[in-house]
């Protein structure tokens, strides 16, 4: 009976180590680049926002492609070159 509690133990703490490498995983806060860049609103894919916006609080976990709301690092002065671009949230 004590092997069975003490595989059950292990196997709990191996998933529980899993998911909590996952969830760390998921998080995502790109570090501001070394270059001339601008927050560019409005072209980022679902999914591939570089951090945090109004509707949440991580990059990586936009929903919508084109969402205005959420931004990605670009080089200083393309933005607005941009089909979509915008410098400020939402517009």
């Amino acid at each position: 009976m004590n092997m069975k509690k003490l595989t059950s133990a292990a196997l709990a703490s191996a998933l529980s180590i899993g998911i909590a490498t996952a969830a760390r995983a998921q998080v995502h806060h790109p570090e501001k680049p070394t270059w001339s860049f601008e927050k560019c609103y409005g072209i980022a894919k679902a999914g591939k926002n570089d951090c945090y916006t109004s509707t949440h609080s991580c990059g990586s976990s936009s929903k919508a492609e084109g969402d205005k709301s959420s931004w990605i690092y670009v080089p200083k002065g393309t933005c607005e070159k941009i089909i979509g671009g915008s410098l400020s949230e939402g517009k």
